[in-house]
């Protein structure tokens, strides 16, 4: 699809990372109390640092940023 310009602009995966942990950061707004939950997006958010700098770094890509995260570089 990216040969007629219709590739998303960021990679599926990383969407996806930062889509759950949007989710995760919702539960936690209404769940304060739950370390595993917190313990679990801090494990997200680190992947999401990570793919993201492997998206920058070996192919050049634009670095995403997301007001909630922080940028992902």
């Amino acid at each position: 699809m990216s040969f007629i310009g219709l590739a998303p602009e960021i990679p599926e995966d990383l969407y996806y990372l930062i889509k759950k942990a949007v989710s995760m950061r919702k539960h936690l707004d209404r769940f304060r109390k739950d370390k595993d939950g917190k313990f679990r997006l801090i494990l997200v958010e680190s992947r999401i640092h990570r793919l993201a700098r492997y998206y920058k770094v070996i192919l050049n890509a634009p670095v995403w940023s997301n007001p909630k995260l922080g940028p992902c570089a």
